[in-house]
């Protein structure tokens, strides 16, 4: 069956909203994922149904079945196995990487699929910390939880970022934060909730609540 590119990213969005649950996504959280009209998400997801890749009703929202699962799992494969090669072999940061594996997520060829996977080693997980769908849409549990929930006193490890945006990123660059470093939480303000953190044994900075919640930590 072909997809199309626009079909691919609906089935994205539908897989973001609804993954850690198994409920339903409605036109309105679909249409501000992806910045378009509510009145053209009808149109598609109807579309959508028509080829089995989802079950939707207005009143209830959309939901993924197998073969829609299967077909949003293989995209955001070779999303974030683009982000992981254009980082490690071609120098992107972590914050540049996404709008470029936007494009590269919909070349169709699973041969070259296979091979960039084989050619990274098979990774586990992408530059932010995603988890990537193996070969058969399997991906590794994490077991991690927001810095914010993390004890005073408490030495954890930067495993994941709930935000890809470039300017977080870049926020969390000017600040020497990255996947891997070990930091212990000094202080959280009872005012705001923003987070004082020891980077690498001997910086200190200051994470404002809303940043801490997007830092993944174990």
């Amino acid at each position: 069956m072909m997809i199309s590119i626009t079909e691919e990213n609906y089935l994205k969005a539908v897989f973001s909203a609804t993954h850690l649950s198994e409920g339903r996504v409605g036109n309105q959280i679909i249409a501000e994922k992806l910045t378009v009209n509510p009145a053209s998400v009808t149109e598609m997801l109807r579309k959508l149904q028509d080829k089995k890749l989802i079950e939707y009703t207005r009143t209830d929202g959309a939901k993924l079945t197998k073969e829609g699962l299967k077909a949003a799992l293989k995209v955001i494969r070779k999303h974030r196995l683009w982000e992981t090669f254009l980082v490690i072999h071609l120098n992107f940061k972590w914050d540049e990487v996404h709008e470029v594996a936007e494009q590269l997520e919909h070349i169709q060829s699973d041969k070259l699929l296979d091979e960039l996977a084989a050619f990274l080693g098979n990774p586990g997980f992408d530059p932010h910390g995603d988890p990537i769908p193996d070969k058969n849409g399997k991906m590794q549990n994490m077991k991690c939880k927001i810095l914010s929930d993390a004890a005073i006193g408490q030495k954890v490890k930067v495993v994941k970022v709930n935000d890809n945006a470039a300017s977080f990123l870049k926020y969390l660059d000017k600040q020497g934060i990255a996947l891997a470093d070990k930091i212990i939480v000094k202080e959280i303000q009872d005012f705001d909730q923003s987070v004082l953190v020891e980077l690498k044994g001997k910086k200190e900075v200051y994470l404002s609540a809303a940043a801490a919640k997007k830092i993944m930590v174990e």
